[in-house]
């Protein structure tokens, strides 16, 4: 495909302006504000954004209700923790080492349960998520339990002090947006579209020799792997983690951010992780008070309400992708591209 392509122009263009947003828009903002929680707050949407996306790739594109993903984000949180403060390792070991232990236990946890479907899958890893939280609130010589493990040093990187709000926000800024580039390869792909024809007729996938299990554990094992990279940069950014954020009450708080966004809307999947995060901090800096959650829920009602769909819905996101991002395999004899990858 030539380079004065438009779609490859359009491309371009998109990526350009979200970084732009990403890295210097938003930085500058929040320079200009000098309030280091602000900082804390961004990162806090960044690190639940790809906890979306994450669950996105199951929930939303293989049509996996699962109901334990604070358990993958936990798990990877107290391996970066642990590596961290017993073995001195810096967060460029701790957060790969992190995505791979969470991904390990969604592999193991996918195991047994990959013949399940619609709910009794959904109960299934519900089950697991609690019984997970337990572990982390109960095995004390290893969590610290309730007292939680308090992270010293603060963020290193390749010998350089990303302590402070700045460097700190940059480097969660380029882990999240390279991870969510890369699910977003993998659901507007392809082997997305495999993942898609599972979640409508999983029998009829099979017959068509689609390994249905397989690619239920694959996406599983994916998707357990970048909660646990999301984990990771949540405790070295805030540098004390404790069972509480790992509870059943994140997993929910993640599943609405992609009900809200819209199912197998992968920019849905974003904008509701921003919403849900920022709007009670925004709600709070006008001193909402008592009456916060209940203007959240109300959102969140009409939301669902008069957008069933959610706020970007999944076929607005994949002609999104299709005519934005979007790159056709060119056949010969056959005007235009086949597919997109």
């Amino acid at each position: 495909m030539s380079v004065s392509d438009p779609g490859r122009g359009r491309s371009l263009l998109w990526t350009a302006l979200l970084l732009i947003v990403v890295f210097a828009v938003v930085p500058a903002l929040l320079a200009s504000a000098g309030r280091s929680y602000l900082y804390q707050v961004a990162n806090l949407i960044m690190i639940f954004s790809l906890l979306s996306v994450s669950m996105h790739l199951v929930t939303g594109v293989a049509g996996l209700l699962q109901l334990g993903h604070a358990a993958f984000y936990g798990v990877g949180a107290y391996c970066a923790a642990l590596l961290a403060t017993h073995f001195k390792l810096s967060i460029g070991i701790t957060l790969p080492a992190a995505g791979l232990a969470a991904g390990l236990v969604a592999f193991l946890v996918a195991l047994p349960t990959m013949r399940l479907v619609s709910i009794y899958f959904a109960v299934a890893t519900l089950g697991i998520g609690q019984m997970l939280y337990v572990v982390m609130l109960n095995w004390v010589p290893v969590t610290k339990g309730p007292n939680g493990i308090l992270l010293f040093g603060g963020l290193q990187f390749l010998g350089f002090d990303l302590s402070k709000p700045a460097p700190a926000y940059f480097f969660v800024a380029t882990v999240v947006s390279v991870s969510i580039y890369v699910l977003h390869r993998l659901s507007h792909s392809y082997y997305g579209n495999a993942l898609r024809a599972l979640r409508e007729d999983d029998q009829c996938a099979d017959a068509m020799g689609i390994d249905t299990a397989r690619l239920k554990l694959e996406s599983f094992t994916v998707s357990g792997f970048f909660a646990g990279v999301a984990g990771a940069l949540w405790a070295h950014t805030a540098g004390y983690i404790s069972p509480a954020d790992f509870n059943f009450n994140v997993s929910i708080l993640i599943l609405s951010m992609v009900v809200l966004g819209g199912l197998g809307s992968l920019p849905g999947a974003i904008v509701g992780a921003v919403l849900l995060i920022g709007l009670p901090e925004l709600l709070r800096e006008f001193k909402a008070g008592d009456y916060r959650n209940i203007i959240i829920g109300l959102v969140l009602f009409g939301a669902i309400l008069f957008l069933p769909k959610g706020l970007i819905g999944e076929t607005s996101a994949l002609d999104l992708v299709r005519r934005q991002f979007g790159r056709g395999r060119s056949i010969p004899g056959h005007e235009g591209g086949v597919g997109w990858k």
